[in-house]
Order: C-alpha cells, then sequence, then structure tokens
C-alpha cells in the first residue's frame, strides 16, 4: 500500500512495498520463533493493562506468572542443549528475546534474568554436573534464579568486587561473605521475591590467596524462606521495570559445598590445589565475562525492537491526525505530510532499519562463536567489541526515538494506554545495564586501538596507552582494517583524492568512504594524543582522562560504520526486477522484491546521508565536506524524506508488531 500524500513528490513515484515479503525478510531465518512469540504476545496482552492496573506485588507475581507460562511453549528456552529440555539455537534465542520486546518489557528483562544471565552463566560457566544439576528444572521456569554480580560500589569494574569466597580445606567448602557495605550485591533481578538460586561473582581466596573473580551457585532461599546467612532487601519501586523484583543481597559466612564453584575455566581440588588450563588470571577474567556477551547482545535486539513500537504508533498517529489546513481549504494536513514532522520521524526508521541489520550481524557472529562454527580467540574479541558498541549504539537510539514520538504525538502520546509512558520509563535503563555505554565504547576503542592483540586481555586503560604509545602512530592505523579499505574505495570513486567532492551522493562508496575517513582520522588523532601525553611524561591515567571525550568519538564512529555496512550489504544482496542481485549469487533471499530492493535502498540513502549530515561540522572542519556540498545532502535529506513518506506505514507495518502490542486505539485506528 502506498499512502497518499497531500504533498506532492514531482512526479517521483514511490516503490510498491510488499509489506508481507517484507516481514519475511526482516524475520529471516528465525521466523517461526518469532512467530511463535508474537502468538505467545497477543495470548499474554493483558500484561499491558495488568501493568497500571495491578498493585506493586500483584504485577511483580503476574510477570512470574506469565515468564512460566511462556518457557512452557518452548519459547524460552531455544538457547540450551536439547538434552536439558532446550532447542539448542543460540540465534534462535536472542531472535526471540528481539521480538519479545515488542511487548511488556518487564516480561522481557524477567526472561532475561532467568533465562539469559542466571541461565546463561550456569551453562557457560559451569560443567556437566551444574547442568544436570539445574538447567532441566531452570529452563521450565519450575528453578527461578539471579545473577549477583553488581555491587554497590563496583558495577563496571567487576575485576574490583568486593564479596570474598574463602576456600576452607577442612570442610571442603567455600565462605561467601560481604566484605564491607560497597560489597553488597545490588540491583539483582529476581533476587526480592522469586530466586531461590544466585550465581554469586566473588574474589575466591585459596590458602589465602587471591585468584580474581569467580562464579558460585549460591542458596538463597530455601523453601520460599530466606536461607540462613543471607540478607535479602527489596530495591523497591523504580523508574520502570516495576514487574521484575530487584534487590540487594549481603552474605554472612555463608558456606557451599566445593561443587558449587563453577569451573568451565578454574576449580579448586578438595586439599585447596587451584587448578585452571588459562595461566593468566586477567586472561582468565576475560575470558570467563566473554562467555556472557549474550546478555549485551540481546539488550541491544531488545533496545531496537522497542523503537519500532514507538516508532509504528507516531507513524501510524502522523498518518492520521490532520492539523491546519495548510495544503488546501477543505480539509486539514495529516501531520505526516509537513516536512518536519517527516524530519522527526523518517530519518528514525531508516536507522532503525539499519541497527535491524546490524544487530542481524552481530547475533550470527554469536552464533557462530557460542556454537563452534568460528570460535577462536580473535572471533571472540571482535564479537566482544561488535557487541557492546551495537549495544550502545541500540539502547542510545531507543531512548532518543521514544522520547521524539511521545512528541511527535503531542498529548495523545502523553497517556499511558499509548504506551509511550511504560516505554520511556521501562527502557531507559537499558543505556546502562549489561554494561554502561561509555564503558563499552572504551572497550570498543581499545580493540580498535591494540587491533585485538594477545596482549588485549591483560590490559587495564593503563596498560593499553602504554601498548599504544610503544607503537608508531601509522602502526596503529595499518593494524586496522580502515585503512585498507580507504585505499579500495579511492580507487573505485572517481576523482583520486578529491573523490569526496565529485562521487555521487547516492553513490553507496562514497557514503561509505565517508564514515570511513572519519574513523580512520579520528583514530589517528587518538594514537597521537596519546603518543604526546606520554612523550611528556604525564601518568597514563592522566593520559587517558584527558582523551576520553576523543575515545567515545572514535568508538561510535567506528559502530555507526559498521552499522551502514551492514545495510549496504542487505540490500546489495537483494534481487533486483531481474531477479539478480549485487554482489551476491544471484539467487536472492526469501522476501526480497525489486520494488522492496528500491524501499530500503531509499531507507538505506537517507540513514547514511542523514548520519553524515548530523556531523557535518567534523566533516567540514577536517576538509571534506565543502559549504555547496553540505548544503546538498542537507536538501537530498529533505527530498529523501519526502519519497520515503508514502510508503512510511508500509515500512514500519512490516516489522510485524502484533496490532494487541499497539494498544492505542486512538492513535492507530
Amino acid at each position: 500500500m502506498v499512502t497518499e500524500s497531500a504533498v506532492s513528490t514531482g512526479g517521483y513515484v514511490p516503490p510498491a512495498v510488499d509489506v508481507r515479503a517484507l516481514a519475511e525478510l526482516l524475520d529471516g531465518e528465525y521466523s517461526e520463533v518469532r512467530t511463535l512469540v508474537r502468538a505467545n504476545l497477543a495470548t499474554y496482552a493483558g500484561v499491558l493493562d495488568e501493568a497500571e492496573q495491578l498493585g506493586f506485588d500483584e504485577f511483580r507475581e503476574r510477570v512470574r506468572e506469565v515468564v512460566v507460562e511462556m518457557a512452557a511453549t518452548g519459547q524460552t528456552g531455544r538457547g540450551f542443549p536439547k538434552k536439558y529440555g532446550g532447542g539448542g539455537d543460540v540465534g534462535a534465542s536472542i531472535a526471540a528475546f528481539e521480538t519479545l520486546a515488542f511487548g511488556d518489557l518487564s516480561v522481557l528483562v524477567k526472561v532475561g534474568v532467568q533465562f539469559g544471565l542466571f541461565g546463561g552463566a550456569i551453562l557457560q560457566l559451569g560443567t556437566e554436573r551444574h547442568h544436570e544439576a539445574h538447567l532441566p528444572r531452570l529452563i521450565t521456569g519450575g528453578l527461578m534464579g539471579c545473577f549477583a554480580m553488581t555491587e554497590t560500589g563496583h558495577g563496571s569494574n567487576v575485576q574490583a568486587l568486593g564479596t570474598v569466597a574463602r576456600y576452607d580445606a577442612d570442610s571442603g567448602q567455600f565462605v561467601i561473605t560481604t566484605d564491607g557495605d560497597a560489597a553488597r550485591k545490588d540491583y539483582i533481578g529476581n533476587a526480592a521475591r522469586h530466586a531461590e538460586l544466585a550465581v554469586v561473582f566473588a574474589q575466591l581466596e585459596v590458602g589465602g590467596e587471591r585468584k580474581g573473580v569467580h562464579a558460585f551457585v549460591v542458596p538463597i532461599r530455601v523453601d520460599g524462606a530466606v536461607a540462613p546467612g543471607v540478607r535479602i532487601e527489596d530495591d523497591g519501586r523504580k523508574m520502570g521495570l516495576n514487574g521484575v523484583d530487584n534487590g540487594r543481597i549481603w552474605f554472612d559466612g555463608v558456606r557451599v559445598p566445593r561443587e558449587a564453584l563453577l569451573n568451565r575455566f578454574a576449580d579448586v581440588t578438595p586439599e585447596g590445589i587451584y587448578e585452571s588450563p588459562i595461566d593468566n588470571p586477567d586472561r582468565r577474567f576475560f575470558t570467563m565475562l566473554g562467555t556472557l556477551v549474550q546478555g549485551r547482545v540481546s539488550v541491544a535486539g531488545g533496545a531496537i525492537n522497542a523503537s519500532k513500537v514507538a516508532l509504528t504508533i507516531a507513524t501510524k498517529y502522523g498518518n492520521r491526525r490532520r492539523q491546519f489546513e495548510a495544503a488546501s481549504d477543505g480539509e486539514e494536513q495529516v501531520l505526516l505530510d509537513y516536512g518536519m514532522h517527516q524530519r522527526r520521524l523518517l530519518p528514525l526508521i531508516a536507522r532503525t532499519y539499519a541497527l535491524h541489520f546490524a544487530q542481524d550481524v552481530v547475533r550470527t557472529q554469536l552464533h557462530d562463536v557460542f556454537s563452534g562454527i568460528d570460535d577462536d580467540e580473535r572471533a571472540r574479541r571482535e564479537l566482544e567489541a561488535r557487541a557492546a558498541g551495537t549495544k550502545a549504539l541500540g539502547t542510545w537510539h531507543a531512548t532518543r526515538t521514544i522520547q521524539e514520538c511521545r512528541e511527535a504525538c503531542g498529548g495523545a502520546g502523553y497517556l499511558a494506554v499509548n504506551r509511550f509512558a511504560a516505554l520511556k520509563a521501562d527502557s531507559d535503563v537499558f543505556s546502562t545495564f549489561e554494561g554502561d555505554n561509555h564503558v563499552l565504547l572504551q572497550m570498543v576503542a581499545k580493540g580498535l586501538l591494540t587491533h585485538y592483540a594477545s596482549e588485549f586481555e591483560n590490559m587495564d586503560q593503563l596498560g593499553m596507552v602504554r601498548y599504544v604509545t610503544g607503537l608508531a602512530v601509522d602502526t596503529v592505523i595499518e593494524k586496522t582494517s580502515v585503512h585498507k579499505l580507504l585505499e579500495r574505495v579511492r580507487d573505485l570513486l572517481p576523482g583520486g583524492d578529491e573523490w569526496d567532492q565529485e562521487a555521487g551522493l547516492f553513490d553507496s562508496e562514497y557514503q561509505l568512504a565517508m564514515l570511513r575517513f572519519r574513523e580512520e582520522h579520528m583514530l589517528a588523532g587518538l594514537a597521537r594524543r596519546l603518543k604526546r601525553g606520554m612523550d611528556q611524561e604525564k601518568h597514563p591515567g592522566v593520559v587517558f582522562s584527558q582523551v576520553q571525550d576523543h575515545v567515545i568519538a572514535v568508538a561510535h564512529a567506528h559502530v555507526e560504520r559498521l552499522v551502514l555496512e551492514a545495510f549496504v550489504d542487505k540490500v546489495r544482496q537483494l534481487p533486483d526486477e531481474s531477479g539478480d542481485s549485487d554482489g551476491s549469487s544471484g539467487e536472492g533471499e526469501k522476501g526480497a522484491s525489486g520494488e522492496n530492493k528500491a524501499a530500503l535502498a531509499l531507507l538505506c540513502d537517507l540513514f547514511a546521508l542523514s548520519t553524515i549530515e548530523a556531523d557535518r561540522a567534523w566533516f567540514m572542519e577536517h576538509g571534506r565536506l565543502t559549504v555547496q556540498r553540505s548544503k546538498a545532502i542537507h536538501r537530498e535529506v529533505n527530498d529523501l524524506c519526502r519519497r520515503v513518506r508514502p510508503i512510511a506505514e508500509d515500512l514500519v507495518d512490516a516489522w510485524n508488531i502484533p496490532p494487541e502490542m499497539l494498544r492505542s486505539p486512538d492513535l492507530v485506528g
């Protein structure tokens, strides 16, 4: 369906979007599990109303019930081994979680805590004895647990956690102790009411010697009562996600058997001898944390899909709500026909599509690494960095998009029935849980500066500064793939060194070259600033602090380039009218058509040019945009918005959000 617009598009004929085919393309290989989740969302749609109608405690219990009942359908266990009742498909588990974000986000986070964090820790950090003991009941929701990592005094700095687990060789037990109030576990989902077990991260001490942070399975409730030596407090009401029972936990000499240690990467013998196949303690720690990267991939996908809900509501409302007789004397004009309204919403739709395809790449990498298809050290490091960056950009995008969509719906958007209140409140924490976004982008930059060197796992921020400043600046650039890509682009585009002035604005190689240039230039500048600071004999910590803003900018530019590459690659793979595709085998993809390819190409151009436009001051400062070309990009973004506008509703319909989840009769019709 192409929507009629009161605003002329100069004779332009928009592509005829095949909504069903586009929806199939977006669902990809996981359409079966996504269909199951959509059906479950429709079945339990009442939880959206219950979030407002039920009391605090009652809603928490209702969310638990919904999670357990969804688990019975097989939706939540897709990532666990089949031998324990799971689906044996890591990618499918992420796809299911992403789709669940169309609904109530308390249900989403409860699922993430139970099956992703708690279940994932036991699966990835434990061994057969832990799997057999816990996974069958965990997968069904019969055994509820929590993931007790974060402490009041230590959030992102996990290596400095204060909880201690001392091994008592005489009894063959570990003694878990909260070492001071700053070491209490805090904000722990499932802890306040429902968890029986906790995966507790603590400093392991054997024979008086610290061995670093390890994970232990610790009972925190027995027959519904708080276990001896454990103290639990409710975190109480939060800004949102009040269907999740977050709590604080203290341990006062709690004893657990030696077998409670999740021992995939390290163990302690009955006699008290520490053993690990990974000698370096820093590398062991980062290897352990790397197995938990699934949480960041999940949060990124959830945030992107929450953005889709907001954009669907706002776009449909903008296509119906009329205001002022701007284009005729007889009828008021719909909001989406106004250029400013298009500017507010349509680039966000384009960016959401871009992030969707970038998330597809991360999910595939995760599946390949965790399924053993591509599981070397470099693949894991690249996955961790890409997951961190996508999570940062995806969650910030959700925060911005939901707010813009709320405003675009005016007073109607402020009514709770229209979902924006819950979307805003429940998604706000996404930018800080599973890693604060700024900290995550620092990790991305570290990978770029060190090129995931063998020393990567051993480096803290100071080590990174010392490592980078020990290299020539040219070596830092040569170690990245960006430099080689830019050389190739200069050969492909007209104009040689003037490629940025002569290439067509809609040439994807030009668009990619602009983002690659920005990334390379920023990376070189960061390396030079680090080296300059060390040449002045400043402390490495001072040097890093002084360039921290530059570190974040480099990482942001890098991830934005990856997002555009994912979008460009997807469009190139789709068949044109003759069934041929650019850069693929020619077989095309399920759900693709020439018209849909044209629609996605429009969105890809809109995302690319609006991204360049948003940072045009930087490009002009660094000689890659003239004033005239900058103005031309601004005009083209406006024109692209006008071209996308007639198919905007088709594009959001292709996300295939269950109508019950929109719950906005006055907005969406």
